[in-house]
Order: structure tokens, then C-alpha cells, then sequence
């Protein structure tokens, strides 16, 4: 964007999308974080326009990361015969220090915090889905202890696994009673 009348043009494609924002030349600051879906139609409109999204490298670079991270979470216990620092370095081919050094200085946590939460998200997804045990979750999840687990769960959120559970129960409504 390098004059008014393309300030303009973005700020009509933001409202159209039902996004806030603040517009100046070269820079567009959104008062949320956009989701996928926001972003690629920002893409579409921009295209038509003749405008293009530029991501800095830094972005670039943290949006791989908590890909690697989700990879590593959800890949199992085949992903995890490596450590997270070599399975994020396999992706994001730089030295794992600054890519920690990086991550903590824009997102104001480090890979690893941001790894547990990731971790624990995934427990409370099989806790409500309450097909497994909290051993099977905790063997599923690479703890290497229910009590290890719990102890990281209740960390994160306050409250223990068995806990959750019952209150994610309590929440929930059979089909038939809806």
C-alpha cells in the first residue's frame, strides 16, 4: 500500500470481511489474532486488488514452530523416539537456541510451555472423549507417569485429570436428551 487510496481499499476489504483493524501505509495491525480461514480470504480480496500479504521471516519461522510442536503432539510414539529440539530443528533448519530464543521473545513463553499446553489440550480431548484410561492417555500423551501427568495437568489448568472428567460429564448431554 503505498498511497491513500489503497489504504482505503484495504480498510473496505477488512469491514467486508467483518475484520477490525487499523490501516497505514505498508502495515495492517488486526485487534485479534485472524484465524486460517480469515487469512486466506484477506489473500483472495487482497489478490484481486493487487495486494499481497508479507510475513516476515520471524513469523514465518514461530508459525513453523507450533507446527512442528501440534506434528510432534498428535504424531505418537513414532515421532517422539527423537527429542522435541531435534524433531523441531528436522523442520525449521536452524540452531534449536535461537529458535528458543526466538519463540520466547515474540510469543513471551518458551517452545517448551507452549509445548506442555499443547500436550495437556490433547489430554483433555481424550479425557471427555472417555474411551481410554489415564494410563492409557498418559502412555498415549509421552508422559511417562499417570502421576507425572496428573501433575502437569494440574499445573496447567488448576484442577486434576479425574477432576475434569467428572465435570466434563457433568456438562455434557446425551443425543436423546436434546
Amino acid at each position: 500500500m503505498v498511497c491513500r487510496r489503497c489504504v482505503m481499499s484495504v480498510e473496505d476489504v477488512l469491514q467486508k470481511l467483518g475484520i477490525d483493524g487499523n490501516v497505514t501505509l505498508g502495515e495492517i495491525e488486526t485487534s485479534r489474532e485472524l484465524s486460517t480461514d480469515e487469512m486466506g480470504s484477506l489473500n483472495r480480496e487482497f489478490r484481486q486488488l493487487g495486494f499481497e500479504i508479507v510475513e516476515t521471516r520471524t513469523e514465518k519461522i514461530i508459525s513453523g514452530i507450533k507446527q512442528a510442536v501440534l506434528e510432534y503432539v498428535s504424531g505418537g510414539e513414532s515421532v517422539r523416539k527423537e527429542t522435541l529440539s531435534k524433531f523441531i530443528t528436522a523442520k525449521i533448519p536452524y540452531d534449536y537456541s535461537y529458535l528458543s530464543d526466538l519463540f520466547s521473545s515474540v510469543e513471551g513463553y518458551s517452545i517448551e510451555q507452549y509445548f506442555i499446553r499443547q500436550r495437556i489440550e490433547k489430554v483433555k480431548e481424550l479425557i471427555v472423549y472417555d474411551q481410554l484410561s489415564l494410563t492409557e492417555i498418559a502412555y498415549a500423551t509421552g508422559f511417562s507417569s499417570v502421576h507425572h501427568l496428573s501433575a502437569q495437568f494440574k499445573k496447567v489448568t488448576g484442577l486434576t485429570p479425574s477432576h475434569f472428567r467428572t465435570i466434563g460429564a457433568q456438562k455434557r448431554k446425551s443425543l436423546d436428551a436434546l
